[in-house]
């Protein structure tokens, strides 16, 4: 008797962002064809009595193989980026193809996948990010990429190389109104962030800690409400990307109120850091440099609050992999360097889902549907890829993670698969831990141990943003 399906995962407890449930899932061509008690045998079986079936996590924010100016290298490219995720439960990676100004878009999307080829072991789409948008670029580049499938992208208000003005901010929005695509921003105030960058090395100021003065929760705020305001100019939806604490959420918070649709996201550095981590000894705290910066453990409350409440849809991991021990990563400019010349980011892809798992639904800060839908299928909704993505139902990607929940593990960085020499989280214990990772109903990580080969991943187009919530 030929088997019903390719593969039955019984006995384990199915979350969704609404609904909770025991059944069995029966996969077959890589989709979840059935839910349901005593399902029929499939060819392949995993047993999950006892464990967690989540969709697989959905990392909409991350950066990997991404170009830079200064000389930096990021540590982990389309191979040992995605593998990581793998391991830490996530199935599908967003990360971002970023224009160089007086450069094509199209060309920077090119370049993109070139690098990404053939090597992910988990599916991937593309963010784009634009930073000369220029008549060609709105007038044809970006509505045709758009068209193709890549429906999200991603402006500054500051870094010199990546900052938009207000009215190419504007033009950028009205561009995203017009071909139903979702911009995301990086909020701060540049002429204050500048301002205060100089003031701080010519008083000598230059250690790791002084790169939280120089970025205060205020120019944040800022930038957020006045991003926001844009946006109601233009009646367009936006997300605000890696919201750090309180000031810029009552900005979003606000602006929700009034029925704009502006989403947020957060990170794990803003519920976990705080600007102390950057005063370590030495050149220590330039691990933990990454803007905006953590604030303080107010802040880390309120952002608590505000995934608990909604002002977040989405929690990311922002990975930005630089080495710390490395002439091309935190160390660029050498171990005196001002904190204005320290590569910003940290690495997080494959701790994020273990970190927000066992602080927010183990010590009953968010509920374990909340969990799902931050993790997984808010950011799927929001950039084209869901019902696919993001859930588990029948016709979807058999993407799925079985999570021992009572598992504890002691975070260091020898037990992580990335590609970078450090972890901001070492030796924090999490109780909950991905064991079983399936990628389209083939195992990708099991006990352990990759069992997916290199280029199992495929490139996601994205559909239109799902702003309904």
């Amino acid at each position: 008797m030929i088997p019903e399906f390719d593969l039955v995962i019984r006995g384990g407890t199915i979350a969704t962002s609404g609904d909770i449930f025991d059944a069995d899932i029966g996969i077959r061509d890589g989709k979840i064809v059935a839910l349901g008690l005593d399902l029929a045998r499939g060819q392949d079986e995993i047993d999950a009595t006892g464990r967690l079936v989540l969709p697989g996590g959905v990392d909409a924010h991350c950066h990997f193989d991404q170009p830079t100016l200064d000389g930096s290298v990021m540590a982990d490219d389309f191979v040992s980026g995605p593998r990581s995720a793998a391991f830490g439960g996530t199935t599908t990676v967003i990360p971002f193809a970023s224009q160089k100004k007086g450069e094509s878009l199209r060309a920077a999307v090119d370049d993109y996948h070139r690098r990404a080829h053939d090597k992910s072991v988990i599916d991937y789409a593309f963010h784009l990010i634009v930073t000369d948008p220029t008549p060609q670029v709105l007038g044809q580049e970006l509505p045709a990429l758009i068209r193709e499938g890549y429906t999200s992208f991603k402006i500054y208000t500051t870094y010199d190389d990546l900052k938009l003005n207000d009215r190419e901010i504007i033009e950028v929005l009205a561009l995203s109104r017009r071909e139903g695509a979702l911009t995301m921003v990086h909020a701060e105030n540049s002429d204050a962030i500048a301002w205060l960058t100089e003031a701080l090395e010519r008083a000598g100021q230059t250690a790791p800690r002084h790169h939280a003065d120089a970025r205060p929760a205020i120019a944040e705020r800022e930038a957020t409400h006045r991003v926001i305001s844009l946006a109601e100019i233009v009646d367009v939806a936006m997300l605000v990307v890696h919201v750090s604490g309180g000031e810029a959420m009552d900005q979003i918070a606000a602006a929700r109120a009034k029925g704009l649709r502006v989403f947020a996201e957060t990170c794990p550095q803003y519920i976990l850091l705080t600007a102390d981590d950057l005063d370590l000894d030495g050149f220590e705290g330039a691990k933990h440099i990454c803007s905006p910066p953590p604030r303080d453990t107010a802040s880390q409350k309120s952002v608590w609050r505000g995934l608990a409440n909604g002002t977040f849809q989405v929690f990311s991991s922002d990975h930005a992999p630089f080495k710390f021990d490395s002439d091309t990563g935190k160390k660029l400019h050498g171990e005196g360097a001002s904190f204005a010349h320290v590569p910003n980011g940290i690495p997080g892809v494959e701790t994020r889902l273990p970190l927000l798992f066992s602080e927010g639904v183990g010590k009953g800060r968010i509920s374990l549907n909340q969990f799902v839908a931050l993790t997984a299928t808010n950011p799927a909704r929001l950039y084209g890829l869901y019902p696919r993505k993001g859930t588990i139902a029948i016709g979807a990607d058999a993407d799925l993670a079985i999570w021992n929940q009572t598992r504890e593990v002691k975070i260091t960085n020898d037990m992580l698969h990335h590609n970078v020499d450090y972890t901001p989280y070492e030796g924090r214990t999490v109780t909950g831990w991905p064991e079983t990772v399936l990628s389209r109903g083939a195992v990708v990580v099991r006990d352990g141990r990759l069992m997916a080969e290199r280029g199992h991943g495929q490139f996601l187009k994205c559909g239109a943003p799902d702003l309904q919530l």
